[in-house]
């Protein structure tokens, strides 16, 4: 019975990350890119400007535009830039980087207007709280024809934050604490799901709190790893850069240390690895968004068009790079594994770097995560669904932590794809009211500094 439903998720998997989804993931985000005239790649030092000016006088909000970012990076800054973007160069070999690089650069268009369409669609719920996110921009901005979209979003994220979010961080975190520093799994487990429901059980705040004192700390001693790294190998850099981009369009894979996979799979792993990364498409990261404290949708878009950036163009290319340069990734090693042996070639305590990177992502994803699959479970059942949902998600934390988890992870990349659905076709439907208030503020912007 497992094997056959084991098959049938495989066989379902190959369709949702197939070429329709490649072709619906990209073709949104490079149609929005140019419906804004490239405005994310232009404004994008417009964006970091405003991601520290503070939010500005009267405006409404749960958070401040920092922690909504912050909050939005706790759950895509994770594993996938560590074992997810080895994996994608294992499976895809280097060309997959390359393909990872695009997805993200066009994702920033999509993650902007995912973000203005959160801030213009938001409402309070029946705490007097701000809530939105897809499933209500699909709601409020398509009518009613197309509540069994919204629905469908809403149940979808409900359920794949169990697995995305939850059970498959926690076995990461488990493995490296067991690996590394001898953590038996049992004891991760309380103390996990200990943290955990803390933090949960201070709401919104706390976690925004949480992320914006971790978020940028772990970032920054990963990236300052990586570029050390680098630095060691500066002499490679020009060859890796080369050789990611020859084989994005020749095809070259390290599985087995074989050439010639094909551009499909190196395509194919880039842009799935990407998307598990960054989350641009998803829609998830607009749920945090919607509740900044902020009166200007398109201020807002700014700043969460930082995230994909920051995500994947620095950190995931770090990891990326890290491990061309050094030439492991043709050894028949994937996951954290390949990424831990990237940086132990030349830092002494590369590993354990890595280690407990992978701590520190899981944990501020799994605190992510909890939020967007709350707010999905609160759109279905009300505000009274929130305290079970956070006692069910700090359950399944040991799950994860104890079982093998194989199925799971195929389960939870199967899901991760059909979010973006409902998602992309209402940033489709809805993209002029993207390009119209885009438009309106940098006009009113332009009128104000003359």
């Amino acid at each position: 019975m497992l094997e056959t439903f084991v098959g049938l998720l495989q066989s379902l998997n190959a369709i949702v990350w197939g070429p329709l989804t490649i072709i619906l993931i990209l073709g949104t985000g490079l149609y929005l890119m140019l419906g804004l005239r490239l405005m994310p790649i232009r404004k994008l030092g417009y964006g970091f400007k405003q991601l520290f000016s503070g939010k500005k006088s009267g405006a409404t909000g749960e958070i401040s535009p920092f922690n909504a970012l912050m909050t939005s990076l706790s759950a895509t800054i994770g594993t996938g830039n560590i074992a997810g973007v080895a994996t994608a160069i294992f499976v895809g070999g280097p060309g997959a980087l390359f393909w990872m690089w695009c997805t993200a650069l066009v994702g920033m268009a999509t993650k902007y207007s995912e973000a203005v369409l959160a801030v213009t669609y938001r409402e309070k719920d029946a705490e007097g709280k701000y809530v939105g996110g897809p499933m209500y921009y699909i709601r409020n901005g398509l009518g009613k024809k197309f509540i069994w979209l919204a629905f469908a979003f809403a149940f979808l994220g409900t359920f794949t934050g169990f697995g995305i979010g939850n059970t498959v961080q926690a076995n990461s975190m488990a493995a490296a604490l067991e690996n590394s520093f001898g953590v038996e799994k049992w004891v991760t487990a309380v103390v996990l799901a200990s943290a955990v429901f803390v933090v949960l059980i201070g709401g919104l705040k706390r976690i925004s709190d949480v992320a914006g004192k971790v978020v940028p700390f772990m970032a920054i001693a990963y990236l300052f790893a990586g570029i050390t790294v680098l630095i060691l190998n500066a002499s490679a850099i020009p060859a890796a850069f080369s050789t990611i981009i020859e084989s994005a369009f020749t095809g070259h894979a390290a599985a087995g240390g074989f050439a010639g996979a094909g551009i499909m799979l190196a395509l194919q792993q880039g842009v799935a690895r990407g998307i598990f990364s960054n989350e641009a498409g998803l829609g998830s990261a607009a749920i945090a968004h919607a509740a900044a404290q902020t009166d200007e949708p398109v201020r807002q878009g700014v700043i969460a068009m930082l995230g994909t950036f920051i995500d994947t163009i620095i950190v995931c290319s770090i990891t990326g790079l890290a491990i061309v340069v050094t030439g492991v990734w043709s050894g028949g090693e994937t996951g954290a594994v390949l990424t831990s042996q990237a940086f132990d070639q030349s830092l002494a305590f590369g590993g354990d770097i890595i280690a407990l990177g992978l701590i520190v992502f899981a944990f501020t994803t799994i605190l992510g995560w909890s939020y967007y699959g709350e707010r999905c479970a609160q759109y279905l059942f009300g505000t009274r669904i929130i305290l079970p949902f956070r006692l069910l998600w700090v359950a399944a934390l040991p799950c994860g932590v104890l079982l093998e988890l194989d199925v799971v992870w195929l389960l939870a990349d199967t899901l991760n794809a059909m979010m973006a659905f409902p998602n992309l076709i209402a940033l489709l439907l809805l993209s002029p009211v993207v390009f119209k208030a885009t438009q309106a503020y940098f006009n009113s912007l332009d009128r104000d500094n003359e």
